[in-house]
């Protein structure tokens, strides 16, 4: 089939080199500009290379101009192929091929449409999260579903292991919806709109960890943000800093959620709506994030008491006017604990 394909950063380039290892004739490759934005600037494999160290035509472009549209009908696709395309494509447009518009999407649809689905579905507990094929109509991930496939989430996974896991089905849905689509055997199934979730694009306030979420939700909420992606972080005694990595505390601990307590050989942060309650009455159970692992505070190394290793002997326990966590007269008990934490400063 003739396809141009629409697409950027790594999936972009994934969904490219998918369509030119299974023998499809890619006419025009459309693409955005490279950019320094920090969810733009990670998996940024290059379409652009891509497409030219294969002769393939490129239009590079910020969005569907009238430009774009007259480039892509001279180019004359029996489909366009979209995946990673961040700005809104007009009718003209999507419904310019016989075939008309597939988008690739990273959720099963109708839930997790928008921004960032895979961070968004493992922060949400989701058990699975996978690959959708769809027609593009006038709505925001809400055309009729041609391919579906899944994955399951495991009790481990970070956000970037889902990704690159999720980007290796791209392939296998491609090649069964454009056979679909040249075979005429195509099937394709409305979404339930009752059914759809909409999230909206992360900016940096979105990875500030609030300490009255449950211990097993800002659990998943580290691993979610991992490396490329920004990482969670709060702040402590006015200094920024990022948490790498966290479990769930053995015990319950109640008080006040985002105070550090020694426990459990170093240290701990209590946490949850309900932490006030104590071990008992609790709706969700209130319980402490406990990052593991070396730690450093700037360029030094400490014997972590607390959620960010810092032994600090004379502070009073309460949390600074900016309501950061606040880090108790008891850490001088724990010299000598073994590092409990992961986390870094932001400089």
């Amino acid at each position: 089939m003739r396809v141009v394909s629409f697409g950027f950063q790594t999936w972009g380039y994934k969904t490219l080199q998918a369509l030119i290892e299974l023998g499809h004739d890619v006419v025009l490759a459309v693409t955005h500009p490279a950019s320094d934005q920090s969810y733009k600037a990670i998996w940024s494999d290059s379409v652009e290379k891509l497409a030219r160290d294969h002769g393939i035509p490129v239009h590079i472009t910020e969005r569907a101009d009238p430009e774009t549209i007259d480039v892509v009908k001279r180019a004359e696709p029996d489909v366009i192929v979209v995946n990673s395309w961040y700005s809104w494509m007009p009718p003209e447009l999507y419904n310019l091929p016989p075939h008309g518009t597939l988008n690739l999407h990273d959720s099963l649809l109708p839930k997790f449409t928008g921004f960032s689905p895979v961070l968004w579905a493992l922060i949400s507990g989701e058990s699975e999260f996978g690959l959708t094929v769809h027609r593009m109509d006038d709505g925001f991930d809400t055309g009729d579903i041609l391919i579906q496939h899944s994955l399951p989430i495991g009790p481990t996974d970070t956000a970037t292991e889902l990704v690159v896991r999720g980007m290796g089905l791209i392939p296998g849905a491609l090649r069964e919806a454009l056979d679909a689509l040249e075979s005429g055997t195509a099937v394709w199934r409305p979404q339930n709109k009752a059914e759809r979730t909409y999230f909206h694009k992360r900016a940096e306030r979105d990875s500030l960890i609030d300490w009255n979420w449950p211990a097993e939700d800002l659990e998943r909420f580290v691993r979610a943000l991992s490396d490329p992606y920004p990482r969670a972080f709060s702040y402590y005694r006015g200094e920024r800093i990022e948490v790498l990595e966290a479990q769930v505390s053995q015990a319950r601990y109640g008080g006040t959620p985002g105070r550090v307590i020694v426990q459990e050989g170093g240290g701990a942060v209590v946490s949850g709506p309900s932490a006030y309650r104590g071990p008992t009455g609790a709706w969700s159970s209130p319980g402490c994030a406990v990052p593991t692992g070396p730690s450093t505070v700037g360029s030094s190394s400490f014997p972590a008491a607390a959620i960010w290793a810092v032994r600090l002997d004379t502070d009073s326990g309460e949390p600074n006017s900016r309501s950061e966590t606040g880090h108790g007269r008891r850490c001088q008990d724990c010299a000598g604990a073994p590092p409990r934490i992961i986390a870094q400063t932001d400089r």
